[in-house]
């Protein structure tokens, strides 16, 4: 079977990363191979990456171009191999969340993350970015995201942003989501977790992924 691939995309505390394990375990059920990542990280060098930018003081420009060399290391080695064998690839944030967080909520030039995501994504001998799918954003106030997390962990220099900057965020996702609607999935994430779970199960059903 081809290979598919699906990004999970929302702020901290919108519940994505429930709902991934979850997704990942019913297509497992379903008898499909399952390759389950993050970003950034999901390899040995994009996870050491990872941590220099939640963690280390940087502009935006530097945090853009190591988000998108982990990016490149992680398709390189992990995403691309998956699709080719025919896995489902969940990956909990992928691009829309570099144009949303350093875009949307640093405010970083948006014309030089998309120079970026064409020299990264491009497949070879093409001008077509490997994009994912499906994209299922899970959208919810900010206000009501720092109530969930509130206590559950240490944040990181970016859950540590006030609820302005993850409005800006929010606009970011939109505005993903208004030039590519066929991609999206937006998602309602203020509902129950049950109905918030129905919801992805029938974006995924709607094409033909999961019985």
């Amino acid at each position: 079977m081809a290979g598919v691939f699906i990004s999970f995309e929302g702020i901290d505390g919108a519940g994505k990363s429930t709902h991934i394990e979850g997704l990942a375990a019913a297509l497992r059920s379903a008898g499909r191979h399952v390759t389950l990542t993050r970003e950034p990280g999901g390899t040995p060098l994009a996870e050491k990456l990872r941590t220099l930018v939640l963690n280390d003081a940087m502009d935006a420009m530097t945090e853009a171009l190591l988000v998108f060399a982990a990016r490149r290391d992680h398709l390189q080695q992990l995403i691309e191999p998956a699709l080719a064998r025919g896995d489902i690839v969940l990956c909990d944030r992928f691009t829309d969340a570099t144009f949303a967080y350093q875009g949307g909520g640093r405010g970083f030039d948006l014309e030089t993350l998309s120079v970026l995501e064409h020299w990264v994504q491009a497949l070879p001998g093409t001008p077509v970015l490997r994009q994912p799918e499906l994209t299922v954003w899970f959208d919810l106030d900010p206000a009501i995201a720092a109530q969930r997390l509130a206590g559950a962990r240490l944040p990181d220099k970016f859950e540590a942003q006030p609820v302005a900057f993850f409005r800006q965020v929010a606009e970011g996702y939109s505005s993903r989501m208004r030039r590519d609607p066929g991609r999206f999935v937006r998602i309602d994430a203020a509902q129950s977790r049950e109905a918030v779970w129905q919801e992805v199960l029938r974006a995924v059903r709607a094409r033909g992924w999961l019985r």
